[in-house]
């Protein structure tokens, strides 16, 4: 009988420590669930080129135009993906966006044409990693958290990383021993597995568990919503381009996108093959570079709540095209140790520069913060879909990636140039100020 009063004493204990712990950290940590879960298919374009070409014979300009469309779309999403959630709810839109992943990655297996390709690659998926941009990961950080943003922002933007880091080996891995079908059906699983937990446990609002923001005062409201979703996001994005610093930010993030997602992450394992390196060793490569981006992203996080984002993103663009202009005389058929220092160095870098352009976004343009995020972000993915059926053709017609390289290096050090000109418009706006009227 002794041991029955121990039991409430340890319900007790528990929930002291469960009340301790803020709902937010929960939201948070299902978020970065669903951003691994809906990475696979960013890893997969790379180590789906060579086979997609062998087995249908279109030209890597072809295939990369597929890659080009999704990333565009992924872009042009995201700020109404930004205001479908603040309409709708984010849950709702999350589950939804999860499923158009599965759907576009699973029916690529019974494709014939290139069209087919486009349509699914390019629209389907398109849109449902769009809606699961890094505007999602704003409009969580925003709603759910005062203190911590910018580390929470790094941590989250992390997730895509390490959803790379857990797919790119395992699906190079299922590519050379069972075909490139395993890989896309290993895809739309892990995106539609993820879509229960997403609708269990992730929450729209603060306010739906009874709390407020972590880190917020205890009679801290909300601002009101302002028009639907889409008059939202074309009103946010006509307020925004009336200032100096909305062009500035996007041009440095168009030229962040060329640099990451639409030629390392399109091309690098092509490049690498074209010097005799195996897919699955050049997989690998990539997928180091995921490990150290969420290293990388964590730190800038840390680094955003404490320096001026300005002078972090001049380092980050200016670091990583020196880094790029070294690249071409890296590549060998096997991997040497200043290939090492790159992935180590380019995975630092990669999406560092995420944690201070929100943070930025949400200095300008207030409580529209996370929406302007949202078409800095597409110009982010109208970069990327630029460079990678650029770099496709200007492979197709040089044999070779080395001019790739050497531009994109070019263009990182001019992101630079342009991070450190908003210093000329420091224009900060009040951060209750509604998105129709943020001054211009």
């Amino acid at each position: 009988m002794a041991a029955g009063p121990l039991v409430p004493g340890y319900r007790i204990r528990c929930n002291v420590v469960v009340k301790r712990l803020h709902p937010a950290w929960l939201v948070a940590a299902v978020a970065f669930v669903a951003l691994v879960g809906a990475a696979g298919f960013r890893a997969t374009p790379g180590v789906l080129i060579h086979p997609l070409h062998d087995e249908f014979g279109w030209s890597l300009g072809t295939i990369s135009l597929a890659v080009s469309i999704n990333l565009l779309l992924f872009g042009l999403t995201a700020p109404f993906a930004a205001a479908l959630m603040e309409r709708f709810g984010i849950r709702r839109v999350v589950a939804y966006a999860l499923l158009l992943v599965s759907a576009g990655s699973g029916l690529t297996v019974f494709m014939r044409h290139s069209w087919e390709l486009i349509a699914l690659w390019g629209v389907l998926v398109g849109l449902g990693t769009g809606s699961m941009a890094l505007a999602f990961v704003a409009t969580v950080t925003g709603r759910w958290f005062v203190k911590r943003r910018g580390l929470v922002t790094g941590v989250l933007t992390a997730g895509g990383a390490a959803g790379q880091l857990i797919f790119l080996p395992l699906l190079a891995v299922l590519v050379e021993d069972h075909g490139w079908r395993s890989a896309a059906l290993t895809v739309a699983g892990a995106a539609l597995a993820v879509v229960p937990l997403v609708l269990w446990r992730l929450r729209d609002h603060p306010s739906d568990l009874g709390v407020t923001a972590y880190g917020a005062e205890a009679d801290a409201v909300p601002p009101p919503l302002v028009g639907g979703a889409a008059r939202r996001a074309l009103g946010a994005l006509r307020t925004a381009s009336r200032t100096p610093a909305f062009w500035l930010l996007a041009g440095g993030f168009a030229i962040c996108g060329a640099t990451t997602n639409g030629l390392i992450g399109t091309h690098f394992i092509p490049a690498a093959h074209d010097h005799g390196m195996a897919e699955p060793t050049a997989a690998s490569l990539l997928a180091l570079i995921g490990l150290f981006d969420i290293a990388g992203t964590i730190a800038s996080g840390w680094l955003t709540d404490r320096m001026d984002s300005r002078v972090l993103l001049g380092w980050y663009y200016a670091l990583r095209g020196l880094s790029l202009l070294v690249l071409p005389a890296l590549f060998a058929a096997t991997v040497r140790p200043s290939m090492l220092v790159f992935i180590l160095f380019y995975g630092l870098d990669w999406v560092a520069t995420v944690p201070p352009t929100v943070a930025l976004c949400r200095e300008y343009f207030g409580s529209s913060g996370p929406v302007v995020f949202g078409w800095v972000f597409a110009s982010h993915q109208f970069g990327a879909a630029i460079a990678a059926t650029a770099t496709g053709v200007l492979r197709d017609r040089l044999g070779n990636y080395d001019l790739a390289w050497y531009i994109a290096g070019g263009l990182s050090i001019t992101a630079a140039a342009l991070s450190l000109m908003l210093f000329k418009s420091r224009r900060p706006v009040p951060a209750a100020a509604s998105p129709v009227a943020v001054a211009a």
